[in-house]
């Protein structure tokens, strides 16, 4: 019993070693085929032999690449900008008194002269305010003549009582006067001393009278005119302006002015460019709407802005026509110093073990090196770049495939520029 146990063990595991192993002899014997050949046994017929690639190397190691040869060009530089349009000025008309509006409202969208009325605001009893002050005024000067005359009596009172004094005194030596009469005298003196005093804060207390009269004339005189709100400037209405009947207090809006010619262009230059910009420097912008204008730098900033560390640059372009409109998206180019630059393709560029950005040149000895560049502006025609010699073999197929020192076999096509 234990035998037959053991030979059909023995069957069932040679079955299974030939499914999962041999399963294709297996196959083939059912079928009554010839053995197949393994795979290392299959000869595979040898394709033809292809033109060299530009990745396979050569004999002794030499790789074969597209190279042009550049010329460097003396173009002018320039610093690209993303900002937008922004009025020369922008007012909010506001009143400085309060009053109800008596005047047609002008609508949004109006061009204003300078000091058009705006607002006009209803007087009220300003006009007999100021007929009050100016009878204070009237008044007060009234009585300046009569405190005058005041003055001079008692300075001529003092004046006799000093003669007085002074008579009383010398009969007082000689023994003709008695103490009395002298101390009598002397009293005399201090009283008219007294009524001068007196006298000159009364025309002094006049005086300030009618200072104060002049105040309240002055103000209110301010106050009619500030009844009267007209434009600072020239320029177009933001808004409509307040509407008849409604009432304004002091710091009640009238209106918002715009004015649009000139108009500013605001851009932010980064820290790293910021010195390449000098004021006075043409400069150029192409609105959102495809529209091209050119003005100068009137302004950059010398303070950063303390949360992107960009610098403030505004540019005055003429708008005669009002085309360009407040708050436009714009791409400024600002014109900077000019450089001797390359213009190459932009997949020539590559990168090497340390990341810096350049291209792979074929030097004198047919060797490629690799020469770090800096990039100043990208065109629809490639990218303009220094940090070559005037004239550069550049390779711009097959850099990928070489390293410095690299020897290499190049065929030199025509850069177009």
């Amino acid at each position: 019993m234990k035998l037959i146990s053991i030979v059909t063990a023995i069957l069932v595991t040679a079955f299974l070693y030939l499914m999962v192993f041999e399963r294709s002899a297996l196959l083939t014997f059912a079928r009554g085929d010839a053995p197949a050949q393994s795979a290392s046994e299959v000869e595979v017929p040898s394709e033809a032999p292809s033109e060299t690639s530009l990745e396979e190397p050569l004999e002794n190691g030499v790789v074969r690449v597209i190279a042009v040869k550049s010329i460097a060009r003396q173009i002018d530089s320039a610093v690209i900008l993303r900002g937008q349009t922004e009025a020369m000025r922008s007012v909010e008309v506001r009143a400085q008194t309060s009053g109800q509006v008596i005047s047609e409202p002008l609508r949004k969208g109006s061009y204003v002269t300078q000091d058009q009325l705006l607002c006009q605001l209803d007087p009220g009893t300003r006009e007999a305010s100021l007929a009050e002050a100016t009878a204070r005024l009237s008044e007060a000067r009234a009585r300046v003549p009569e405190t005058e005359a005041r003055l001079q009596e008692a300075m001529a009172r003092l004046d006799e009582a000093k003669i007085s004094d002074n008579a009383a005194s010398k009969l007082s030596e000689g023994g003709f006067a008695s103490e009395t009469r002298v101390a009598s005298a002397q009293a005399s003196v201090r009283s008219a001393e007294a009524s001068v005093a007196a006298a000159r804060s009364g025309l002094q207390s006049t005086g300030a009278g009618i200072q104060s009269a002049e105040a309240a004339i002055a103000a209110v005189q301010k106050d009619i005119e500030r009844l009267k709100i007209t434009a600072p400037f020239e320029g177009l209405l933001e808004t409509d302006t307040s509407e008849l009947g409604s009432l304004l207090q002091p710091g009640g809006l009238c209106a918002t002015i715009l004015q649009l010619d000139p108009i500013k262009l605001v851009g932010f230059v980064p820290e790293a460019e910021v010195n390449r910009i000098e004021i006075g420097v043409l400069s150029g912008a192409r609105l959102a709407g495809g529209l091209d204008v050119q003005g100068r730098v009137t302004f950059l900033s010398r303070s950063a802005d303390t949360t992107t560390r960009t610098f403030r640059v505004e540019i005055e372009v003429p708008n005669d026509d009002l085309a360009i409109r407040d708050g436009q998206t714009a791409e400024i180019i600002v014109s900077a110093e000019g450089n001797d630059a390359h213009l190459l393709p932009a997949s020539a560029l590559t990168l090497n073990d340390h990341g810096d950005l350049g291209v792979r040149t074929v030097d004198d000895k047919n060797t490629s090196q690799f020469v770090k560049l800096t990039l100043l502006r990208d065109t629809a025609k490639g990218v303009w770049v220094t940090g070559l010699p005037d004239t550069a073999n550049v390779i711009t197929v097959g850099q990928e495939y070489v390293i410095d020192g690299v020897p290499v076999i190049a065929t030199f096509e025509e850069l177009v520029q």
